[in-house]
């Protein structure tokens, strides 16, 4: 964070400084909320959990060298006393980002954000300084504290934003207003929770609402939904896809024997090829996505392309890609899971395992439930199940409650598969299966909803296998 006295923050966020003995002291280190990842000159926020509350290690963090607690009591050591913790790290924020010469870009979608941003984060930084979302940490705690990352060097601040409901991202714009705004599709993610795909778009869009006129709005032109999101902007639009009237597309799209998303980058400045390191046609979107970012941003064609094409998987559990010395490949995607990313997860777990079909190898789905889906839960499922049995999946493992037994109904209703579908009950069994029926040149693709687990899955049969595995 840009270096702040303990008198500048509480004043910003509204606080009563207790047991402070020099309020000109300054916080020169990162803001915080989990006391592991304190340093010397840090700020501590207290949140006060279900289980945990973060008071309860004022005194430790403060031993480890934190400068002060931003809590809703006094502690018993140096401390800014709020009435609502997530308010003042909100204000916090805002005051932060207002004082940084940093250019902010923020996105939002229901798939493939947090691979995007990763995408745009890696781009940037080969010309700028650049602070983006660590994983996932979208919503309205983890937004600021990646906001008050920022230094005096950055140049690029990359925001991923989150959203539940309406205003929730017209909240997040309000903390850190961004001048570039990427939108990259609607689906069906949290549909339970919205109400429909129409209500999303709304949600969705707040985001293009947010920016300045001469800020940048950048539309995925393959989705009509978002599309139609450049009416609600004053900002410039960029449009970008695989459309013919994209300004960024992408042309001579094919996957290499690996499965590796290849194509010919075309923006207003030139063309230049691109070859990624990530996996499954669906990572060509997201790319397009970060060439607009970076285009609007100043960089050529030929810098963009490079940096695309070096770039790799920065989140954990998101089609991490490892072969096992025995000759498995464990495709862990199991951070979490909605119909879209499904489908596009099955693609590529059909395109990753075409070459080894020849020498006998077998594709493999371990999918479990995809959470929030509403009314629409049992369609989606069977939906899936089914798109299995189209792609040629070899063998679908459905692990979990009646959300998957649907996955195992769809896929035999479509097919008639017998033992090529499995419905099991727990992660454990799915190990136990595997384990005894695994073979060299197999491809294993782990998917799921973060609140089913799958990760133990994946993590499982690589901990099987002695002597490491080759991270591809």
């Amino acid at each position: 964070m840009i270096a702040l006295s303990l008198a500048e923050i509480a004043t910003v966020v509204g606080g009563q400084t207790y047991d402070i003995p020099d309020p000109q002291v300054r916080v020169t280190g990162p803001v915080v909320r989990d006391s592991r990842e304190v340093e010397p000159g840090s700020l501590f926020a207290a949140f006060a959990g279900e289980r945990v509350d973060g008071h309860d290690y004022a005194a430790d963090v403060v031993a480890k060298g934190a400068v002060a607690v931003l809590a809703t009591r006094p502690v018993g050591v140096p401390a800014i006393v709020v009435d609502d913790v997530k308010a003042a790290l909100g204000a916090l924020a805002r005051h932060v980002v207002a004082r940084l010469g940093a250019t902010l870009v923020a996105l939002t979608g229901s798939a493939g954000k947090t691979s995007t941003k990763d995408l745009i984060a890696q781009v940037l930084r080969s010309k700028a300084p650049t602070v983006f979302t660590p994983g996932s940490l979208n919503n309205e705690i983890g937004l600021p504290l990646t906001a008050l990352s920022a230094t005096d060097e950055t140049q690029f601040l990359v925001l991923e934003m989150g959203a539940r409901g309406i205003g929730h991202i017209r909240y997040l714009t309000d903390l850190t207003p961004p001048k570039v705004g990427l939108v990259l599709n609607v689906g069906t993610a949290h549909i339970g929770e919205f109400g429909g795909r129409e209500q999303i778009a709304q949600a969705k869009g707040e985001l293009v609402e947010a920016l300045p006129a001469d800020g940048t709005a950048i539309l995925n032109a393959d989705d009509p939904l978002v599309k139609a999101m450049a009416s609600r902007t004053k900002a410039k639009v960029l449009f970008f896809g695989e459309a013919a009237e994209a300004d960024i597309r992408a042309e001579n799209v094919r996957l290499t024997e690996n499965g590796r998303p290849s194509f010919s980058l075309h923006t207003p400045s030139g063309c230049s090829e691109v070859t990624l390191r990530l996996y499954g046609e669906h990572h060509v979107s997201n790319a397009l996505a970060a060439a607009a970012v970076a285009h609007d941003l100043g960089m050529s064609v030929e810098e963009i392309a490079l940096a695309l094409s070096e770039a790799g998987t920065l989140s954990r559990w998101r089609m991490e890609v490892t072969e096992r010395p025995d000759g498995v490949t464990i495709v862990n995607d199991a951070y979490n899971a909605n119909p879209e990313s499904m489908r596009a997860a099955l693609r590529a777990l059909v395109a990753m395992g075409g070459a080894r079909r020849a020498e006998g190898g077998r594709t493999w789905a371990v999918l479990g439930q995809m959470a929030e889906l509403g009314d629409d839960a049992l369609a989606e499922h069977d939906a899936v199940g089914r798109l299995a049995v189209r792609l040629n999946v070899s063998k679908l493992v459905a692990v979990g409650g009646r959300e998957a037994s649907w996955l195992r109904l769809g896929a035999y209703n479509e097919g008639s598969w017998g033992e090529e579908s499995v419905h099991v009950s727990d992660a454990q069994a799915a190990i136990d299966l595997l384990r005894s029926e695994l073979r060299p040149g197999d491809v294993v693709l782990v998917k799921a909803s973060r609140s089913v687990g799958l990760e133990s899955v994946a993590q499982a049969l690589l901990d099987d296998v002695q002597g490491g595995a080759d991270a591809r």
